[in-house]
């Protein structure tokens, strides 16, 4: 038979481990936990370096101006756009955004006359374009127009962006719809092979 000072005693010690171990846990806890601070951290500034161009709009947040208040929402061609288009030409350019990449495919035969073909996505619906004078009218830019549409490609620097043999070149897309609406998207002409 146990004596029941030793009992006492026994149970006594256990507490005395089971609350032990739960101030450790306790304290493991609180150093592993953020520590509050007086006030919020702030983000980190952006940084932009000397003659960097800040980021290129996402074509989605873009806003359209005038118009019935609608907004121009372009999509990115899709090699199956671009196979069903059919587009004829020997040489082609092409307009991209960080974020939409090509938004117009035209095409052109060089040292030609012949207007050029393209094709611009709005939404889910394929949009055929031309401008004049083939592939070589389409270097420094292009204004490119079908029906209650223009696209107008400007050149906004002189400067070829990366390398290779079809670098491109800093440029806005404008395209104007017949209803007065416009949406403008800064990104990269690139023509050749």
């Amino acid at each position: 038979m146990t004596n029941s000072s030793d009992w006492n005693a026994s149970r006594t010690g256990r507490r005395k481990r089971v609350t032990s171990v739960a101030a450790l846990v306790a304290l493991a806890l609180a150093a592993c936990s953020p520590q509050p601070t007086s006030k919020p951290a702030e983000p980190p500034a952006a940084t932009i370096a000397p003659g960097v161009p800040p980021a290129t709009p996402k074509p989605e947040t873009a806003p359209t101006v005038g118009g019935d208040s609608s907004p121009i929402r372009l999509s990115a061609l899709s090699n199956a756009d671009l196979q069903s288009a059919a587009l004829q030409g020997e040489l082609g350019c092409s307009f991209s955004t960080p974020t939409a990449s090509p938004l117009l495919v035209a095409m052109g035969v060089v040292a030609s006359k012949t207007p050029a073909q393209g094709v611009v996505k709005v939404l889910d619906s394929m949009e055929r374009v031309t401008a004049p004078g083939g592939f070589d009218a389409m270097l420094k830019g292009a204004v490119f127009a079908d029906q209650g549409k223009t696209v107008t490609i400007a050149l906004t620097g002189a400067a070829p962006v990366g390398g290779g043999e079809s670098p491109g070149y800093p440029a806005t897309l404008t395209y104007d719809r017949a209803d007065g609406a416009r949406l403008t998207l800064t990104g990269l002409w690139t023509c050749g092979p």
